[in-house]
């Protein structure tokens, strides 16, 4: 059985999701991708994991940097997309990468000689966890703020909170 509830923030109104032990989904109200991946309906009922994702949440739009590593999370994907999502989550508070880096990350992992940047563009993209799996935190080559979920004035937002040079 999974569990949600709704937090106000900065960004908008959140949705939080989680199983009896981990968190499986936090979204933007009306972001793309909402609530993907959700196999049945949750029931609107506070847990332990939502009550700390909501504190963990609290902190973060208080500027307070608080550790992902605090949060149980359950990440559901494919192989490649638990890969990219694995990367977000390494990137620094307040810092940026881009989609080409990871890509030449990935492939260099897999021994590959390239990776298309668009693919990872794809995974960041469908991240079901988001602010708290950094996917914000991805640019385009030369900085510009291109794709997310939630939207560009809210990636921007959110950049900003973080003091991150973009």
């Amino acid at each position: 059985m999974n569990y949600s509830m709704q937090f106000p923030s900065p960004v908008g109104t959140l949705t939080a999701v989680s199983s009896s032990t981990h968190l499986i989904g936090l979204w933007i109200e009306g972001q793309k991708y909402f609530a993907e991946g959700l196999t049945e309906e949750p029931v609107i009922q506070m847990t332990p994991v939502l009550i700390r994702t909501r504190e963990w949440l609290e902190r973060y739009f208080a500027g307070k940097r608080p550790d992902i590593a605090e949060l149980p999370l359950a990440l559901y994907g494919s192989t490649f997309r638990q890969k990219v999502w694995k990367i977000l989550c390494e990137i620094p508070y307040g810092s940026v990468t881009t989609y080409g880096e990871i890509a030449k990350r990935i492939a260099k992992e897999e021994g590959m000689c390239s990776m298309s940047a668009q693919a990872v563009g794809g995974a960041v993209g469908h991240n079901p966890i988001s602010i708290t799996v950094p996917c914000h935190r991805v640019v385009g080559k030369n900085g510009s703020l291109t794709g997310y979920a939630g939207g560009l004035e809210i990636k921007k937002r959110l950049l900003e909170l973080e003091g991150a040079k973009f």
